[in-house]
């Protein structure tokens, strides 16, 4: 193990509780990975048994409901402890006992729900409760009904009669969910939501009254001894309902502002929290709470380092913390005690191992793109990853040696041709690849090129690290014609060679008209100013590329919104990239379109009325065309092909890679 690196490795205690190293799985929501009863499944055991096995040294699971009675939840969309006491003892300890056999500790993290924040598909047509009469956040014109306090004290009672559950399956703690994201407990700390006269609103010790009485119910019912950490929001980053702020920028708190949020953690600490695994932000600046790729790397770890100063019991820090060398520092310098990895942990449930063996080369990449996560579970899916077809479906999809070995042909080096080279390889298969460039990556090469595009980098070095440890033959430079496929002793040809910009033919100079690839290859000059036709994401991302290196950068869009066309994204991605492209004033023209390329820039069209533009370039980013003529011409060959990737639909990396995944596993 790398030296630097020692410091992750060393035990921590909460409370009473050893763990073995500093590393935790954050809690992240578990859809999909339970029953009608509210206990754990087996996709739900093996899921958590899977990152004890990586090496983390404190799971903490998805949120568990305590009660499902005031805020109703339709089943099985999360679990619940109370439905079915003695069945979720009963599969729970199954968890905890595997968890355990890897020297890694589990806390079930215990919710009040989610309040305003509710999701219709989860909680049905109810009326959302609050701790007062407030908008819901997603349903337009809806009030939310104010608990009554007989309904706060069933949830304290509930909250002990779960712990005692948690202890009772072998569950090393709990975390109380959450003084943190505007979720109902934090909703009733905030003034910004929090408008009772009784005992639970008015001062902050009004406020915080009802997350204290659960710490010490639960404490009374399961011993002091028994650890309850607390998820913790330091800072909300709110200007108002529904608008959150951006890193950096100027603007009034209205939420929990930094200087609150210390005194709240130090009255909790007081009460006896014996944890904090703290963030920032809220559902209404919800991309702090789900940082996307466009946040800097441990965005938190400065807010940490402050409330490590008031607190004494062990700190956790998540955000974006997948870099070794920077969570090593992060301990080193004080910052935190721990370090909380989500998304990573989707992307590879062995991080922590590979770093203790010094195999950082074969971690691979978080993404935060949240295709697979967030994204997937908003829109009624289980929690998976876009990058790991595997995740929460690990038994399932557990890779097997092939039955009879083939020797197979992929053509394409973009993601899906390296990922089914991949699985293949490791199948035992003789894979050999062809690219017909000099490198692996296809459209990502220029995707990956913006700053805030490193994991997609990092994701196309990974593939190269992979390919060369499972001995797949790549032939770089190299393009596939249709008689080589047929001469070859090839059982499997796939064909991956995915897709190239879209180029439209325009009235006009069509000398300064580019593709967004060729502007962020480098084959191209954008210039000081450029006017970008088509405001999807690869549209939006070159814009923001653009202006944070001080280019005047219009979007020209035909629909009635930019991020409109494509494949769905992420609310908390879509929504901070619109908040970055108005922060760096990025001139928008939606229900636009252009009629003429002009010397000076461009004439477009909006509203029936033509508006000249000024503009260096004029950027396409209208999509990508299939590149399938080579699948068309072997398709009625007799060996065994399939068609994968942009080549078959152009769609986004997690599609190609989970339908590369889910053919070479068969294979």
């Amino acid at each position: 193990m790398n030296n630097k690196y020692s410091n992750l490795f060393e035990p921590i205690k909460i409370g009473n509780i050893e763990i073995k190293n500093r590393f935790v799985m954050a809690p992240m929501g578990p859809g999909g990975l339970c029953s009608e009863d509210g206990s754990f499944n087996e996709k739900g055991i093996e899921y958590y048994v899977e990152r004890a096995k990586g090496g983390t040294g404190l799971i903490i699971t998805g949120i568990t409901y305590v009660e499902n009675d005031i805020e109703k939840c339709v089943m099985p969309s999360m679990p619940c402890a109370t439905i079915n006491p003695g069945n979720f003892v009963k599969t729970s300890k199954v968890l905890t006992e595997r968890v355990h056999a890897y020297n890694s500790k589990i806390f079930l993290q215990l919710t009040a729900g989610f309040g305003r924040v509710s999701l219709p598909g989860i909680v049905g047509d109810v009326t959302p409760i609050g701790p007062s009469p407030i908008p819901h956040k997603w349903l337009p014109n809806v009030t939310c009904r104010e608990l009554t306090i007989e309904e706060i004290e069933t949830y304290v009672r509930k909250f002990a009669e779960a712990a005692v559950i948690a202890k009772d399956a072998g569950f090393d703690g709990v975390e109380i969910h959450a003084v943190h994201e505007g979720y109902l407990l934090d909703q009733f700390t905030m003034t910004l939501f929090n408008k009772r006269t009784d005992k639970y609103g008015g001062s902050l010790k009004n406020r915080l009254r009802f997350p204290i009485e659960i710490l010490e119910a639960v404490k009374q019912k399961c011993g002091k001894d028994f650890p309850v950490s607390l998820r913790f929001s330091v800072k909300s980053f709110v200007k108002g309902l529904n608008e959150g702020a951006l890193p950096g920028e100027e603007f009034e708190e209205k939420g929990r502002d930094l200087e609150e949020g210390l005194e709240v953690a130090k009255i909790l600490e007081q009460a006896g929290y014996d944890a904090f695994n703290s963030d920032a932000g809220t559902y209404d600046s919800w991309y702090w709470n789900h940082p996307p790729m466009y946040f800097k790397k441990g965005m938190y770890l400065s807010l940490n380092e402050q409330l490590k100063k008031v607190l004494k019991v062990p700190v956790i820090t998540a955000g974006r913390m997948d870099n070794p060398d920077m969570a090593s520092d992060a301990i080193s310098c004080g910052k935190t005690d721990m370090i909380a990895l989500g998304r990573p942990l989707l992307a590879d449930a062995y991080l922590p191992q590979k770093i203790k063996l010094g195999k950082l080369e074969n971690i691979r990449p978080c993404l935060s793109c949240h295709d697979g996560c967030m994204g997937r579970l908003a829109t009624g899916g289980a929690v998976s990853c876009a990058v790991n077809p595997s995740t929460g479906r690990e038994k399932d999809f557990e890779l097997k040696p092939a039955t009879k070995i083939k020797n197979i042909l992929i053509i394409g080096g973009g993601v899906a041709g390296c990922e089914v080279a991949r699985v293949c390889a490791i199948r035992g298969h003789k894979v050999s690849l062809y690219e017909k460039t000099d490198k692996l990556g296809g459209n990502i090469v220029s995707g990956g090129i913006p700053d805030f595009k490193e994991d997609d980098r990092a994701l196309v070095k990974w593939y190269y690290n992979e390919l060369k440890d499972n001995n797949v033959n790549i032939h770089f430079n190299t393009k596939v014609t249709k008689d080589l496929a047929y001469k070859s002793n090839f059982d499997v040809i796939v064909v991956a060679t995915g897709s190239t910009p879209k180029m439209l033919k325009l009235d006009g100079n069509m000398d300064k008209v580019y593709t967004a690839q060729d502007v962020l290859l480098g084959n191209k000059p954008a210039g000081n100013s450029s006017i970008i036709i088509g405001g999807g994401l690869v549209g939006c991302e070159t814009a923001l590329w653009l202006v944070k290196q001080g280019k005047k950068v219009t979007i020209v869009e035909a629909l009635d919104n930019i991020l409109a066309s494509g494949p769905a994204i992420c609310h908390a991605n879509s929504q901070m990239l619109k908040d970055l492209l108005k922060f760096y004033k990025v001139d928008i023209k939606t229900k636009a379109v252009i009629s003429k390329v002009t010397n000076e820039g461009a004439i477009i069209k909006q509203d029936n009325k033509e508006l000249a533009i000024l503009g260096e370039s004029v950027i396409l980013a209208v999509g990508y065309n299939s590149e399938k003529e080579l699948y068309d011409e072997l398709k009625f060959n007799d060996k065994e092909l399939y068609i994968l990737g942009d080549a078959k639909e152009v769609k986004n990396i997690m599609c190609a890679i989970w339908d590369a995944f889910e053919v070479a596993r068969n294979i």
